[in-house]
């Protein structure tokens, strides 16, 4: 979208939540890359998606700076009840210097009991997290993908939903793949498989960098 549609997109979308809109600002004055940040119209779609679902479980591979986490928890259960009683979201961040913001803002969420962090590779994680999935966003190192996706979908429940973020990567998944780097191909061949992949159903939406969800038959 250009910058005037996507501004009023937001004007006419539900407002960022407060503590949100903080960890925005503060994302943006703090990281290097603060693109990284899901942003005001995806984190709403991400926690449209989870309010509409209501997951019991919930995992996030990516975790940054925490916006995606918090907005995916605030719509799985969003009258804060005990967790036993709505649920838990994993999530994993690969950098330990994001540990410490990410904690102030869960805890400033107050979204602590519901929310898991752990700090790790998500390949090594994973796979000691017993649990069956609800929902599983993506949103990690792009070359890993289809690794992530190969791991968790034989324990995705039935139904269950994937969301993978950055599938358009700026538009360069459309370059000849003579022309494309090592992360834009790994993307270029993770969006071939999935849409190949007779095991699910899939959309590709070109809502910011291109978000992949893909539903479990």
């Amino acid at each position: 979208m250009n910058d005037d549609i996507d501004a009023y997109a937001e004007a006419h979308s539900s407002p960022e939540p407060p503590v949100l809109a903080k960890l925005n600002r503060e994302t943006n004055l703090s990281q290097v890359y603060p693109q990284m940040l899901s942003g005001h119209l995806q984190g709403t779609f991400l926690q449209m998606i989870s309010a509409i679902m209501r997951p019991s479980r919930i995992l996030e591979i990516g975790t940054f700076t925490g916006y995606s986490a918090i907005h995916l928890a605030m719509g799985a259960w969003p009258a804060k009840d005990t967790p036993a009683d709505c649920g838990i979201l994993h999530t994993i961040e690969i950098n330990p210097e994001q540990e410490e913001m990410i904690r102030e803002y869960i805890r400033k969420s107050e979204m602590e009991e519901m929310i898991v962090l752990h700090i790790g590779d998500a390949m090594e994680v994973i796979p000691e997290i017993d649990e069956t999935w609800d929902l599983v966003f993506i949103d990690a190192d792009k070359t890993g993908y289809l690794d992530y996706y190969n791991l968790v979908l034989p324990r995705l429940r039935r139904g269950g939903v994937i969301i993978a973020d950055n599938v358009l990567w700026s538009g360069k998944v459309l370059d000849a793949p003579e022309n494309m780097d090592r992360d834009t191909l790994a993307l270029s061949s993770f969006n071939e498989h999935v849409t190949n992949d007779p095991r699910v159903q899939n959309l590709l939406m070109p809502l910011r960098d291109g978000l992949m969800m893909i539903r479990k038959l």
